[in-house]
């Protein structure tokens, strides 16, 4: 089913948590779809939306979001569980905060066709911070290479659910994985704008589940 746009707008870490419901992604009073079909399904009995960017894999990125109307994001925490396409599909799976539009927001994205790569500088594209449009991936590799991305260890099934924490500071951005005490990824953050929070994918289906967002104050 392919929606208008989902707006998960997100104030990230505090007392109260803000759980949107995937299942009712097709309502547009709750959220936003952006250049993106969405469906909903039952795995293991929870309720998960998947989002695929429209036009699919392309040359060069093709994002897809899916914001949470009325949550704008300055600082917080942001839990959620994803799955991308195993190893033999390259898919992008994400979380999208201090959304301005569809071309200006920040993320941490993942790679699961990385998680368990034999080579080493593959592994180490497992989960990527950028701040686009100045800071895409290509840009952050190219000025300073490995800082932005790195592995995940222990590497999560590249074609299984895995669950992120991420805790977006005011000058930094932390990134846990599946209940880990430290974190895979820590970076400065690239910019601080407050705004929307989503769900994001670029060139292939991504799932996602129990997300939840605790503003900070």
């Amino acid at each position: 089913m392919r929606t208008a746009a989902v707006l998960f707008l997100v104030s990230c870490a505090g007392p109260s948590a803000i759980r949107p419901d995937v299942a009712r992604i097709g309502d547009a009073t709750g959220w936003t779809v952006v250049h993106a079909e969405s469906r909903v399904a039952v795995e293991d009995g929870k309720q998960v939306v998947k989002l695929a960017p429209v036009g699919g894999n392309r040359k060069g990125s093709n994002v897809g979001m899916a914001l949470v109307a009325g949550v704008t994001c300055a600082e917080g925490a942001i839990d959620v569980d994803l799955r991308g396409q195993g190893e033999g599909r390259a898919s992008f799976v994400g979380i999208a905060f201090g959304v301005a539009d569809a071309t200006r927001y920040e993320a941490v994205y993942f790679r699961p066709f990385r998680f368990r790569s034999t080579d080493a500088v593959e592994r180490s594209h497992a989960v990527q911070y950028v701040a686009w449009p100045e800071h895409t991936w290509e840009a952050l590799r190219a000025q300073s290479p490995g800082v932005y991305e790195t592995a995940i260890v222990p590497a999560p099934d590249p074609a299984g659910w895995f669950h992120a924490h991420i805790e977006v500071g005011r000058a930094t951005v932390k990134v846990f994985v599946d209940g880990a005490a430290q974190p895979a990824l820590v970076v400065h953050r690239l910019r601080t704008d407050r705004g929307g929070v989503g769900l994001w994918v670029d060139s292939q289906e991504g799932s996602f589940a129990n997300l939840e967002i605790r503003p900070a104050g």
